[in-house]
């Protein structure tokens, strides 16, 4: 094992390593923005180190800055969380050039799953379902209107280079379709340097139904059950939950086994979360797999028992997987909440402010991760998330009740900010997610009721 790591990350990622680090006898070290030196990882890590400004092209994007930091203080592995360079195949291959170790699968592989159009192409071959669309990056809109035709409205394009649920959009309407190719196409240019876009049927009333697989570097590989991400907006993720609801039994193992079966024809190394949409019929297809850990994993854990950040450090170290799948027997219900300091009328949109004050729930079987406290400035340089609230439960009746009693204790406040917890109480009040029926429709319905109550109001 490690005796040294490196956290190229920031907020409750960077701290939630650092914590499973330090139980591990690991010495940790954090590197940091000058918005963020006061951050909570900052004082819990071992060692600190300053790697540049606020804006992240030049400091947690920056490469140079965080290898040094870690030929600087003897760090033998990078942990990069999820967001930044997570998934940056010339980032791992920078680490591995300097005799450091990448927590995560190999850059090759990584470069050719973070090919949205790539991994697609692969994973067909070996056996998965994935939707009608096109065989590879689009060469232009001509192909895209002929493709979009051949396989029938609505559809959806995708940046190659995409994650995190940008760089998409959802075309209902053929006279649509370039201006959405255009718009797509230059989003994805800004964001991710890369403005390749595919196109493949879209599934109206789908669930999101994601499998989290680890595998080792010696042919074992395990999943670890599934969850339902559906409540999204923007296709950014709310509320998830583990297991799926109202999933029958051979719909689940078929998930499962598909997902294995994909992370062992490319010979997968670290944890991947294969994506699946869900259609009401019950058909799956796969979306795309995130080489990396995800936000949701929480909900994994509390199920299971399972620490994979644990099992990411062991694989990265070379050492085989702590379990096989007879000892991966999920319990109980988990639910996870991402707390946003956004604003829900306004369209989500962010809400930068001081914390004044910062109180989180507690309780039996609730488990925080954040990085939040009183007297800490949320910044506009980065992603808005303050906390995720995740609970546990023999049952889901169980589980909702006490998610919505944990997000009613919440106490967060400060100038001009506003949070997501109204919001995702009100979701969680919604009949359809109370009886498992909704889909990734959900947010977007209760958004245009809410137009709909203001305009009737006006």
């Amino acid at each position: 094992m490690f005796s040294t790591v490196l956290i190229a990350n920031r907020g409750e990622i960077a701290l939630r390593v650092a914590r499973t680090c330090r139980e591990l006898g690991i010495r940790t070290v954090a590197v940091h923005s000058t918005a963020d030196r006061d951050s909570a990882v900052v004082r819990f890590a071992d060692q600190a180190v300053h790697i540049g400004p606020a804006p992240s092209r030049s400091s947690y994007l920056h490469i140079p800055s965080i290898i040094e930091a870690a030929l600087q203080t003897g760090a033998e592995a990078i942990h990069p969380g999820y967001g930044f360079l997570s998934e940056d195949p010339d980032f791992a291959e920078i680490c591995e050039a300097n005799g450091i170790t990448f927590v995560g699968p190999p850059p090759e592989l990584m470069q050719q799953l973070g090919d949205k159009a790539v991994a697609r192409a692969l994973m067909a071959r070996a056996g998965l379902p994935v939707l009608p669309g096109s065989e590879g990056a689009l060469s232009g809109p001509a192909e895209a209107e002929e493709t979009a035709q051949r396989v029938g409205y609505p559809v959806i394009l995708k940046a190659v280079a995409g994650g995190g649920g940008r760089g998409m959009a959802v075309v209902r309407d053929p006279a649509d379709l370039l201006r959405a190719y255009g718009e797509t196409r230059a989003h994805a240019r800004a964001i991710f340097g890369d403005e390749r876009l595919y196109l493949e049927r879209f599934v109206d009333d789908a669930r999101h139904v994601e499998v989290q697989v680890i595998c080792d570097r010696h042919g074992s590989a395990v999943h670890l059950g599934e969850r339902d991400c559906s409540v999204q907006r923007r296709h950014q993720k709310l509320i998830e939950e583990s297991p799926g609801p109202n999933l029958p039994p051979e719909l689940r193992e078929a998930m499962c086994a598909a997902a294995v079966q994909g992370a062992l024809a490319v010979d997968y190394v670290g944890a991947a979360t294969f994506e699946f949409v869900l259609a009401s019929s019950h058909e799956f297809y796969l979306m795309e797999i995130n080489c990396r850990l995800q936000v949701e994993h929480p909900v994994t854990e509390m199920v299971t028992g399972i620490d994979l950040v644990r099992e990411q450090l062991t694989v990265a170290a070379g050492l085989p997987l702590t379990m096989r799948q007879e000892d991966v027997r999920p319990r109980g219900v988990a639910v996870e909440c991402r707390v946003n300091a956004e604003d829900p009328d306004r369209e989500f949109v962010p809400t930068p402010g001081l914390l004044t004050e910062f109180v989180p729930p507690g309780g039996q079987f609730v488990r925080m991760d954040t990085h939040a406290y009183p007297g800490w400035y949320v910044g506009p340089d980065y992603d808005s998330l303050l906390a995720k609230a995740v609970v546990w439960a023999p049952d889901r009746e169980q589980a909702l009740a006490r998610m919505d009693r944990a997000l009613g204790e919440f106490r967060i406040d400060g100038p001009g900010l506003r949070t997501t917890t109204g919001f995702l109480r009100r979701v969680l009040a919604r009949p359809e997610f109370r009886a498992g029926a909704h889909t990734t429709g959900l947010v977007d319905t209760m958004t245009e009721e809410a137009r709909a109550s203001v305009t009737a109001g006006a």
